[in-house]
């Protein structure tokens, strides 16, 4: 993979449904941003990852996938899944699971921030209005082994005695890497604190492990505010007290959790973006927008692909332009702002196109 310096080499794989609607609109805006910024970018677009693909081949990606891209610097992905011509656990375990598991993408990170021009659903204590900014988080969550390490069996399927069973794993490593990660993010923002998710008063061996980790780590970062939340507790004070977090680290189950609630918290999944990141740069990261492929408004030309630049915004970050990110999320702001009378998707209150937002922000930039 290309140094920060180098010429960046991005694998482009839109998948099913919207995301090869939102896709265009994504590779136009971080096109546009590297031109702003003298950013040295190609895109090379893969037809595997998606259905289509699937139903020729009797698999979502080729045998030599990781050859074809594992020399990219990144993949842009769009959405994967058709649950009416393929179930979901299939076309997840078959794509998305694989690329985060064989390219050991063990951050999963999501922004949570309330943008200009969205209604939280969620209120102030007085019952007013949340602004913009008001809610600004980041959700890190372990991305390759706790609770979906895919470690059990199934016996005596349908008798009586029929019996399940699937184990949580969690390892020094897996654990540590992603606190010092979330605790390096904590330690860069303004307010600089961390919040822990646990159930170590229910699951009484892996979550008092991951709180005994949390504490450890802690004591390397003592500028850094920390506390902690069993899981059912900590989803209330997502909907009560969204202002409150900053940073929060989760494990794999609750992290998945919490990465969908907090977008909800500030109004819609279908603007949120995510990274599955191999910090150590070793393997190639993947970006993808949070929402799915929604084959009920395939082909209708009006998904929000805010999510898919956004995406795109992170992904320049992490290859060491942030200032393309920044400049990217103030054209998406100023696209957002009710007094622009910019065009805005249907999901939004508006009437245009998915191709009319995604050019309204590349203008903007």
């Amino acid at each position: 993979m290309s140094k920060v310096t180098g010429k960046k080499r991005i694998a482009v794989i839109a998948g099913d449904g919207i995301g090869k609607e939102v896709m265009p609109e994504g590779v136009r805006v971080v096109d546009a941003a590297a031109r702003k910024f003298g950013i040295d970018i190609a895109f090379d677009e893969f037809e595997f990852g998606s259905w289509e693909y699937c139903e020729k081949h009797g698999k979502y990606l080729p045998d030599d996938w990781k050859d074809k891209v594992g020399g990219h610097d990144a993949i842009f992905f769009g959405a994967v899944g058709w649950p009416e011509k393929i179930p979901d656990h299939v076309s997840l375990w078959q794509s998305l699971l694989l690329f985060r598991r064989e390219f050991d993408q063990y951050v999963n990170l999501r922004p949570a921030r309330l943008m200009p021009g969205i209604i939280a659903p969620v209120v102030r204590k007085d019952g007013s209005k949340r602004e913009p900014g008001e809610i600004d988080m980041y959700i890190v969550r372990e991305n390759t082994e706790g609770e979906y390490s895919a470690v059990g069996g199934r016996m005596y399927p349908g008798t009586d005695r029929e019996i399940v069973m699937q184990e949580t794993i969690m390892s020094r490593v897996g654990v540590d890497r992603v606190l010092k990660f979330a605790f390096e993010l904590a330690q860069s923002r303004p307010k600089k604190h961390l919040t822990s998710a646990t159930k170590s008063n229910g699951i009484a061996i892996t979550m008092p492990y991951w709180d005994e980790r949390v504490a450890e780590m802690a004591g390397k970062y003592p500028g850094v505010k920390v506390d902690k939340f069993h899981i059912d507790i900590l989803t209330a004070h997502f909907v009560q007290r969204p202002d409150f977090f900053d940073v929060v680290v989760a494990s794999n189950l609750f992290g998945d959790i919490l990465s969908d609630l907090g977008p909800a918290c500030t109004g819609t999944i279908g603007i949120a973006p995510s990274a599955n990141l191999n910090p150590d740069r070793r393997f190639p990261s993947l970006f993808e927008p949070v929402h799915g492929s929604a084959p009920d408004i395939f082909g209708k030309k009006i998904a929000n692909p805010i999510g898919q630049i956004w995406c795109g915004a992170m992904m320049l970050e992490f290859l060491g332009h942030k200032d393309a990110h920044d400049a990217i999320l103030r054209a998406i702001e100023q696209v957002l702002d009710p007094k622009s009378g910019a065009p805005r998707t249907p999901d939004i209150g508006g009437k245009a196109t998915t191709e009319d937002l995604g050019r309204a922000i590349a203008q903007a930039l």
